[in-house]
């Protein structure tokens, strides 16, 4: 085991090894945003539900479902909207960027690691080929073909690392951050229209479901 690992050590390099660290933190903000954010969506699409269906009074959904942070934003906006703002959509803002903090924290996390990563595995390959071209002054000209063979393929692997990191972080980062959006899409409309119906103004409407 411990030949391997000097082994693995040797082809990928100290770049290699932080990438496989950060790659292992990227799966893991991943799966872990995208866990919660999708019960985040169930448990709202479930209580829109029961509003559209008229199964129960306004109070009644926001009381049972606290535990959810879009229908907690809306609780918090009917109840306080006007003691510390005027505007609502900033208020929502205001309450979303405290609600969603780790979710949104941990995505920017995802957007830093796909930054990086390419940087990364181009560092990796660099200092490869440093080791490399400071190889070839001490052997002998009938070795140095195989060497610098040998060496560029092992250099060239980190940039492959950090690319193959960088394109899947992207890309769960847009979509990860596209739900976000649209959960606060739906904070705001649901807002207004709780408010209103608190009023006796209005009967809620059907909106498209967020999950």
């Amino acid at each position: 085991m411990i030949v391997n690992l000097a082994n693995l050590y040797a082809k990928i390099g100290p770049a290699g090894v932080v990438l496989v660290l950060v790659a292992i933190l990227a799966v893991y903000l991943a799966v872990k945003n995208s866990i919660i954010l999708w019960l985040t969506g169930r448990s709202f699409s479930k209580a829109e539900g029961i509003i559209n269906s008229k199964a129960q009074g306004l109070e009644t959904v926001i009381t049972d479902n606290l535990d959810n942070p879009v229908i907690a934003i809306i609780n918090d906006v009917v109840n306080t909207h006007g003691e510390h703002s005027d505007d609502l959509k900033a208020e929502v803002a205001y309450l979303f960027s405290l609600h969603f903090s780790k979710v949104m924290r941990d995505i920017t996390m995802l957007k830093v690691i796909a930054s990086i990563s390419p940087l990364l595995g181009l560092l990796g390959t660099l200092l490869g080929l440093m080791g490399v071209f400071g190889s070839l002054a001490t052997v002998t000209s009938l070795a140095t073909g195989t060497i610098l063979a040998a060496g560029i393929w092992e250099a060239i692997i980190t940039t492959i690392m950090g690319l193959s990191l960088a394109i899947p972080a992207l890309v769960v980062y847009s979509m990860l951050g596209m739900k976000v959006r649209l959960f606060h899409l739906a904070t705001v409309e649901y807002s207004y229209r709780f408010m209103e119906c608190s009023n006796h103004k209005c009967v809620p409407r059907n909106v498209e479901a967020v999950a």
